[in-house]
């Protein structure tokens, strides 16, 4: 297993409440294992990647790991939590590649980089951002977007209690680059249900005026216009609702993930107008 790091005395964070659930992140690993995976396989080194704030159970460590895998073998995932109970109570779980470590913000954990620079592959932040203040939000991007390598990857965002919805921010050393609504589409009614599990940067933003409130409305309109595709399954009605928001909205990506239930929009078209909420 990777070398476990000293903890330090005072993470910086507060512990949030802890709710998991096995494969509960499964979309937002797919999604990883798809966009981020020729970055990890360029690596001359051992990639490096962190799991923050995985709860009360380390089930989306060991799924994070076990989905890098197909990857790349050699990946090291660390699970990082603020709470030294859970972290106690996930060490039996530690394997070849998987090690708990006590801590927050900070990321009391390293890697080596392509070059020998110091730097982490990849930081999933998965339901936890999501309980702090909306102005807390830009500080911790900087915090942790500055420990990434220069091809590396911070995942941030939200989701329901069994993953059949989530929204997410991924974001590059240099800040923001897209998100990514994905859902099981045979429960969805509307995409605008996603709106509940807008990440913290934007779940207050959807208002009228808003960059994410139009894009959540044209989306609703582009699937309500993409009815008759519903025929032929939820999954046609997403494509077409999809080809049809292409028109006026910067989406990214391989559109063939559109057969999954994700539609990724670049960051400049959602970011929010104005000064974050303090609340």
């Amino acid at each position: 297993m990777p070398a476990r790091p000293t903890a330090p005395s005072r993470p910086v964070g507060t512990a949030t409440r802890g709710t998991t659930n096995p494969n509960r992140l499964r979309r937002m690993d797919r999604w990883i294992a798809a966009a981020h995976g020729p970055a990890l396989r360029r690596s001359l080194l051992h990639p490096t990647a962190v799991d923050l704030g995985y709860g009360a159970a380390p089930w989306t460590a060991v799924e994070l790991l076990e989905r890098l895998r197909t990857v790349r073998g050699d990946v090291h995932v660390y699970g990082i939590e603020i709470d030294p109970e859970r972290v106690a109570a996930a060490r039996p779980y530690e394997r070849a590649g998987l090690a708990f470590v006590r801590g927050g913000f900070e990321l009391p954990v390293g890697g080596v980089t392509r070059g020998g620079s110091r730097g982490l592959s990849l930081i999933r932040a998965a339901n936890v951002l999501r309980q702090y203040p909306e102005a807390d939000v830009a500080p911790a991007w900087a915090r942790l977007c500055a420990r990434l390598a220069p091809d590396g990857l911070l995942v941030e965002g939200t989701c329901d209690e069994i993953g059949r919805r989530h929204v997410w921010v991924a974001l590059g050393p240099e800040g923001p680059r897209t998100v990514t609504f994905a859902a099981r589409l045979a429960t969805l009614g509307t995409p605008s249900e996603l709106a509940e599990r807008l990440p913290k940067a934007l779940i207050h933003r959807n208002v009228p005026g808003e960059p994410v409130h139009a894009f959540l409305r044209d989306f609703d309109r582009a699937w309500a216009a993409a009815a008759p595709y519903g025929a032929l399954g939820a999954r046609q009605r997403w494509i077409r609702a999809a080809h049809a928001l292409s028109a006026d909205w910067p989406l990214a990506g391989d559109p063939r993930r559109w057969r999954q239930g994700e539609l990724t929009v670049r960051w400049h078209a959602l970011a929010p107008r104005g000064p974050a909420s303090p609340s």
